[in-house]
């Protein structure tokens, strides 16, 4: 007996007459107060690019010393802070900062260095200056 393979839950049904149709899964924003303005786009890529304290870091490694490769920065990591990571691991959390914008990375020949870019944080720090009680 020979049967067609199941089509996965995510692919789109035939319907009779209409042709294909997608379900699309769009997120609404709600435009209470100014949540929009507030935490659209690049500021909540940094805050979720900080959220994890492996990305916090590899940030202060960057900072303390610019132009790191891979290599470099995946043994500082297993010797000063004790991180057993991958190089694989360590990419991937890269990728994330770049993606924030906080890790500006230049090639050069075989090698891809990583420098810290602080323009992200400073765009929050002009955002939501501190209170004179904070300060």
């Amino acid at each position: 007996m020979c049967t067609a393979p199941r089509r996965p839950a995510w692919r789109p049904r035939r319907s009779a007459g209409s042709g294909w149709y997608f379900l699309s899964f769009v997120r609404t924003a709600s435009l209470i107060g100014k949540w929009l303005l507030a935490y659209s786009g690049g500021v909540v890529t940094v805050y979720r690019a900080l959220d994890d304290e492996t990305r916090r870091v590899v940030l202060d490694e960057l900072a303390a010393r610019d132009g790191q490769t891979l290599f470099e920065i995946c043994s500082v990591l297993a010797t000063r802070h004790g991180l057993g990571l991958t190089r694989q691991a360590i990419s991937q959390h890269l990728g994330v900062l770049e993606a924030a914008g906080l890790v500006v990375t230049e090639k050069r020949g075989r090698s891809k260095y990583h420098y810290f870019n602080p323009e992200p944080l400073a765009e929050i720090a002009r955002r939501w200056p501190l209170g004179e009680k904070e300060q």
